[in-house]
């Protein structure tokens, strides 16, 4: 059992410790509204860094299980830190996501976190401003209506940086190699890194998934009702954002 723990909270020590390292000046807000450390959540977030996972773990002070890009499964290194820092793949695209969703609810019926970034890759291998939203995929709603686990919530939550640095890291085709599957990559240019030194977490209110969305989920009304629970997510953080970025 004690095993078990240490394996649990490997991540947020090794996440604590990076940002630390890193000199990144992290403040929380709306802290009342996270989830008691026992509850199964589903974590959802903007996403302009690879330091947003660990920058998440150090603000709820648990691991998080993230849902992480298919290419990092498949590169080396890249691969053994993701799974170290509780990471899990998405299916490569043009795939059935059954693995990606069993995990998933697996991690989520043993009350732990899991976390996804709606915005999926596009604002990582593009330029954005610290307040900008791209379009938010629907598979974290789908995730949540499907899950096997009662009460579950959906916590928004906004990444604001107010003070940081961007570099270039490496060609955007390099991550063609490993996986040609996303047309994201198969592209000119340059994979930006995006280093922070100031950022604050705004924490949304919970979204209570209910016996009442399960039955609503069905027919014609599921793809409805996911669209609503993405809207009602991405305008959460949007609203977050304009609050954390000014």
């Amino acid at each position: 059992m004690l095993s078990n723990v240490m394996e649990l909270d490997h991540p947020l020590a090794l996440s604590q410790g990076l940002l630390t390292a890193l000199g990144v000046h992290q403040s929380l807000h709306f802290c009342d509204r996270i989830p008691t450390a026992s509850s199964s959540i589903l974590v959802v977030s903007n996403h302009r860094s690879i330091l947003d996972a660990p920058l998440l773990m150090t603000g709820l002070n648990r691991p998080v299980r993230f849902a992480c890009h298919h290419y990092m499964s498949q590169v080396p290194l890249m691969r053994e830190l993701v799974t170290t820092m509780g990471g899990f793949p998405l299916a490569a695209a043009g795939q059935r996501p059954t693995t990606f969703l069993r995990q998933a609810h697996q991690f989520l019926q043993r009350q732990q976190a899991v976390g996804i970034f709606p915005e999926g890759a596009l604002p990582m291998v593009q330029s954005t401003q610290p307040q900008q939203l791209t379009t938010f995929q629907r598979g974290f709603a789908h995730l949540a209506l499907r899950a096997p686990v009662d009460p579950l919530v959906i916590l928004p939550v906004a990444i604001a940086a107010t003070d940081e640095i961007s570099h270039s890291a490496f060609p955007l085709k390099l991550l063609s190699w490993f996986d040609p599957s996303e047309p994201l990559f198969d592209q000119p240019g340059w994979h930006p890194f995006v280093l922070y030194r100031q950022v604050s977490l705004l924490i949304g209110h919970p979204i209570q998934i209910t016996a009442a969305h399960r039955h609503q989920y069905r027919g014609q009304q599921a793809g409805t009702l996911a669209s609503e629970l993405t809207d009602q997510c991405r305008t959460s953080i949007a609203d977050l954002l304009q609050h954390g970025c000014y």
